[in-house]
């Protein structure tokens, strides 16, 4: 009765703070003084010192650490990608929710609590930021919250595994991934060996187009299929140096463009998944998928773990291998995009 409808006008009360703490702080970032952060964001030490000396940073995401890896492969790939990132000249900067506090780079021990805590955590997409943050959950930033986060922060350059994008059946679904339109409407690149090869990729591709987004493919003609570098799809641009994309990035900032950017880095050819055996697994998972009736964010979860256990675990190294290798090239884009922007460093 009463005592219901009170707490209920509580929560949506919470909830209408908390947007309007996020967008106030989107909408006065060009006022906010050179260093200061978001005054909902919590910045490690290390961050924080890095983003106010100009220095590099590379954003990473945490649904790939709760959701799309078993524990503890998870908390592990995620340190070896943050070991990659410093071992190229950059700080690392892990994004996620810990009881309500949005976090930009994460301790030691709590990589550890959100690798444990798996799928125990919310998968937050940006419609999900401002309930999780008043509910004070602990949630996992898929690409598109981790893109709007690293740029409430101001960090430019994002690497992730793959992005998401327009699902196969989409006609009748109409399941298209929030990344897409974040990708349209937020200024930061992401870097990604492509769109998850579980997806319909040349509709990817053309929505993209449609949102105003550059895709950038890294030394090939050819668009990346996440498993394997070759999609069957023309890359839209190439550039073939991390210095390039850097400049390409910087002239891009320069127009004050609102969009982001792909940069699609395909996996080594000798680090890549079986393209046949990913193939005929992929279309057994995906029919699973209609048997069973999955629906929505459960779907990418399911057949990247269903992947796997088809392939026999062929699939999960190569996905290991190609965050490792994005995370590289990512982060000399973003050594280099630091010093087009900070000519001191």
């Amino acid at each position: 009765g009463t005592q219901m409808d009170n707490t209920r006008q509580r929560a949506f009360t919470r909830l209408q703070r908390t947007l309007g703490q996020l967008r106030s702080g989107r909408y006065a970032e060009s006022k906010v003084s050179r260093g200061a952060t978001h005054p909902m964001l919590k910045l490690t030490e290390e961050v924080k010192s890095a983003l106010s000396e100009d220095k590099p940073v590379v954003a990473l995401e945490s649904t790939i650490i709760s959701h799309g890896m078993p524990y503890p492969q998870n908390v592990e790939t995620a340190r070896r990608v943050e070991n990659m990132v410093r071992s190229n000249g950059a700080i690392p900067a892990t994004i996620a929710i810990l009881e309500g506090k949005i976090h930009v780079g994460l301790t030691p021990k709590q990589l550890e609590t959100l690798g444990a805590l798996g799928e125990k955590c919310r998968k937050c997409s940006r419609r999900d930021l401002a309930l999780a943050v008043s509910q004070k959950a602990n949630g996992a930033t898929t690409v598109a919250a981790t893109m709007y986060i690293a740029s409430l922060a101001k960090i430019p350059v994002f690497v992730t595994g793959g992005i998401g994008g327009v699902h196969r059946g989409v006609e009748e679904t109409l399941d298209i991934s929030a990344d897409l339109t974040e990708l349209g409407r937020t200024s930061v690149a992401v870097v990604c060996a492509g769109a998850k090869s579980i997806l319909d990729i040349p509709r990817t591709l053309e929505f993209l187009e449609t949102q105003g987004v550059p895709v950038v493919a890294y030394q090939t003609n050819e668009f990346p299929a996440f498993f394997t570098p070759k999609s069957g799809c023309l890359a839209p641009l190439r550039l073939d140096s991390p210095k390039e994309i850097a400049k390409f990035l910087h002239a891009a900032g320069q127009l004050y463009l609102q969009n982001g950017a792909v940069i699609a880095v395909p996996v080594p050819k000798d680090q890549a998944g079986d393209a046949g055996l990913i193939k005929r697994t992929t279309t057994q998972a995906l029919n699973e998928v209609i048997e069973k009736k999955i629906k929505g964010r459960d779907i990418t979860p399911y057949l990247l773990d269903r992947i796997n256990q088809l392939t026999g675990g062929h699939s999960l190294k190569a996905n290991i291998n190609l965050v490792l290798n994005n995370a590289k090239i990512g982060t000399k884009v973003a050594v280099e995009l630091a010093k087009l922007r900070s000519p001191s460093l």
